[in-house]
């Protein structure tokens, strides 16, 4: 028996890709681990979380383990409401999807809209999941620069002029993280986000908005590129895993009803009514704005320490772009091919996330490395900088 004979000609073809999570080989114990987007385990509330179990479990006896859940599993949707509606976005409850996770509402919006024939445009570098997922249904990218305003929209707007010129197949989706952007750190300015907005409505497609930092600013919030959205053609992702806990799995997608539903149709009941229970609990016995304040303060203060080091021990070899918020800072080292060094870093003692998975193309990112200033201690922050430096130092050309 031979199984790919039984497989769709769809998947035969996504399996022709690298394996998911190939990008980061496993990090020792010892390595001090700048690769990892996750928060520190001190900022995961596990004993608040507990206590959210023992008093869900009192309160609502076995609903968080039946299929439909009980109150407090609702009480997730009429959190995110209240809270987009702070941040500018105004939504009916059938226009709000809880997923697993954002990474759920990006494969939903995939398998909904994209197939193999399918056109979508992508950030240059973008989130290398999201490029995992989008594989899965196309073979067929359009790759737009990103610099420290965002994603270059005039760049975007000549390239669908001249697809359209030369009656090429126009895009349907556009996948952008305008806020805090993995991997760059840079955020989209305001000017164009109306000029994606305004490419949307002329070209007839759809804005996919990952906005799973966009909480984590350090001085001041960005407006969502949903709440200037008259159009209804974006789709807004958020996620509570960097703000609460990544293994709880809960995010969100906010969106016209229409394709709310026709989501919501493909997830059927693939709820995880007790993690979303458990979250539900823990939102209603916590001030939300007080631990948001408090993440934004450590992450702005990691960020900071990680650019002195950064500015220590790397000046003249490397060029960085400074954060306004999130977890990421991205890093040019020129000269030198950074997938190539992992393992030699690792061997030093630090880890890190090579340029290239950022890219539809590789061979655009072998200059760049992606740092994370989120989960582990200032101390190590600077360790791990003065690590890779030696590392650099001793390999670049």
């Amino acid at each position: 028996m031979e199984p790919t004979n039984f497989f769709t000609n769809n998947t035969r073809e996504a399996l022709k890709n690298d394996p998911p999570g190939e990008w980061m080989p496993p990090v020792p114990e010892d390595c001090i681990s700048l690769s990892s987007g996750y928060p520190a385990h001190s900022l995961v509330p596990y004993d608040e979380l507990n206590e959210a179990v023992n008093q869900l479990i009192d309160e609502e006896k076995d609903l968080p383990f039946q299929y439909l859940g009980g109150k407090r599993q609702k009480a997730v949707k009429e959190y995110v409401r209240n809270r987009l509606v702070e941040r500018g976005v105004v939504l009916l409850e059938k226009e709000l999807l809880i997923t697993a996770g954002a990474i759920q509402g990006i494969d939903l919006i995939a398998r909904t809209m994209i197939d193999r024939d399918t056109f979508i445009v992508v950030e240059s570098p973008s989130y290398m999941e999201a490029l995992e997922v989008f594989r899965n249904y196309t073979d067929h990218f359009i790759s737009v620069p990103v610099d420290r305003e965002g994603l270059q929209t005039e760049e975007l707007a000549k390239t669908l002029q001249d697809r359209r010129d030369k009656k090429l197949p126009l895009p349907k989706l556009v996948y952008t993280i305008p806020t805090f952007h993995n991997p760059t750190g840079t955020t989209m300015s305001i000017d164009r986000r109306r000029h994606l907005l305004e490419l949307a409505s002329e070209y007839d497609f759809l804005i996919v908005e990952d906005d799973a930092y966009g909480e984590l600013y350090f001085d001041s919030h960005e407006t969502p590129i949903k709440a200037m959205d008259s159009g209804s053609r974006v789709l807004h992702i958020g996620s509570f895993s960097k703000i609460v806990g990544p293994g709880l799995r809960i995010g969100f997608v906010a969106a016209r009803g229409d394709l709310i539903e026709a989501l919501s149709w493909f997830k059927k009941d693939l709820d995880h009514p007790f993690a979303e229970s458990t979250m539900g609990t823990y939102l209603a016995k916590t001030d939300m704005k007080q631990r948001l304040q408090m993440l934004r303060r450590v992450y702005h203060q990691n960020s900071r320490t990680l650019l002195s080091a950064l500015e220590k021990y790397m000046d003249g070899i490397a060029t960085w772009h400074k954060p306004k918020g999130g977890y990421f800072v991205w890093v040019h080292v020129p000269g030198v091919n950074t997938s190539e060094l992992l393992n030699e870093a690792m061997r030093e003692g630090v880890a890190y996330v090579p340029g290239k998975h950022f890219f539809v193309n590789e061979k655009d990112g072998l200059e760049y490395l992606r740092l994370s200033f989120s989960s582990v201690s200032r101390e190590e922050l600077i360790t791990g900088v003065e690590k890779l430096s030696k590392v650099m130092k001793r390999n670049k050309q």
